[in-house]
């Protein structure tokens, strides 16, 4: 059996809530084009993002970790993916679109610099000496509006409205119950990868934990680190930890919903926030997300990276302000029509963690 769009469509129509954004009723794209006869809107931008080149330069880029730390510690990709894994699963717990869920986490750090957030603040100070910005989200949108390209006739990936409305994340804007689990998931994401990789790396300890963080200790309840050992009882009790904070957050949205009666896909009248954690939850996510702070982005090693990652994009950008004929030529044609540092920081913030290094070793051939 197969099913073409309009079944796709009905089945949406008879299994999801009243508050979740239907592909039937998008409000299309910027630029016209045929409907694909198999596929959802949603699930159309889904394809585009996982076959855009942006989205392939993910595998290369920092999380906490360089790539160069170790092959199992997360990448930039892998980021994106838990965070498609855990917002689908909250998505269909809840009743919502899981397929506008999916391409909105998988997009949403496709503008991410090399380097992680060190490599983001290096752009931020860059871009200020033009009284300018730089913020990965934004990045984010400019490559799936302008940078990336499936068409001689417009620029960008042409994505649908409500998946552009969802990668705009401080934005104003009312967002939808799809984008508010997304937004929350990342957090959830992050938490539990960037707890597993500082103790897989021993940057923190179990010791530190079990003193200092209850959804920890609830977390190791009944678990034996002697019989069982550590990895297993590491990957058991992060496992835990994300467990419990989608549980809690999955049933104290419902209860929002319900409370408010909200029967329909958000529009500019109602409030974001309403996809959260209990007010309990959230002190332990808050405490969890203190403890990684102090324990775990500060230290040494980590903040060693950092200052390298942000070396190499500042000496990158100075090396391409002063010899514009380092750039590649299909950077080069944007400076006919963009701002010089606009083109530079699109260049630079596209990269790998690899590519940065190759290409800050290259710079510094020639300038020498």
């Amino acid at each position: 059996m197969i099913f073409n769009q309009q079944q796709l469509f009905d089945h949406e129509a008879k299994t999801l809530a009243p508050y979740a954004i239907r592909s039937s009723q998008s409000r299309g794209r910027k630029y016209k084009e045929l409907e694909d006869p198999y596929r959802t809107p949603f699930q159309r931008d889904r394809d585009r993002i996982i076959h855009s080149k942006a989205f392939r330069r993910l595998r290369g880029k920092t999380q906490v970790f360089t790539t160069s730390y170790g092959d199992h510690y997360r990448s930039r990709l892998s980021h994106s993916i838990e965070v498609a894994q855990v917002s689908r699963d909250i998505a269909r717990t809840l009743g919502l679109n899981e397929d506008i869920c999916e391409v909105v986490a998988l997009a949403h750090d496709l503008g991410h610099t090399p380097f992680g957030h060190a490599g983001e603040e290096a752009m931020q100070q860059l871009m200020a000496k033009f009284d300018d910005t730089f913020e990965h989200n934004q990045q984010s949108l400019r490559i799936v509006e302008v940078l990336e390209k499936k068409s001689p006739d417009h620029p960008g990936l042409n994505l649908t409205f409500e998946v552009l409305d969802g990668l705009k994340k401080h934005d104003p804007i009312v967002h939808s119950l799809e984008a508010q689990v997304v937004n929350i998931a990342d957090a959830i994401a992050y938490h539990h990868h960037d707890l597993d990789d500082g103790l897989r790396a021993k940057l923190i300890s179990y010791d530190q934990l079990e003193g200092e963080l209850e959804i920890w200790k609830i977390s190791i309840d009944e678990l034996d680190f002697k019989k069982i050992g550590e990895s297993l009882y590491r990957q058991i009790a992060v496992n835990r930890v994300i467990s419990l904070m989608i549980t809690d957050l999955v049933e104290n949205s419902n209860r929002q919903l319900v409370e408010q009666r909200i029967g329909a896909p958000l529009s500019r009248l109602e409030q974001n926030g309403l996809i959260s954690f209990s007010s309990r939850m959230q002190g332990r996510v808050d405490s969890l997300a203190e403890f990684l702070g102090q324990h775990f982005y500060l230290q040494p090693d980590v903040l060693r990276q950092a200052r390298q990652g942000q070396k190499i994009i500042k000496n990158l950008f100075q090396s391409y302000s002063e010899h514009e004929e380092l750039l590649p030529e299909r950077a080069r044609k944007h400076l006919e029509h963009e701002k010089h540092h606009i083109v530079i920081k699109d260049y630079i913030a596209g990269m790998t963690d690899e590519y940065a290094r190759k290409k800050h070793a290259e710079a510094l051939a020639i300038s020498t």
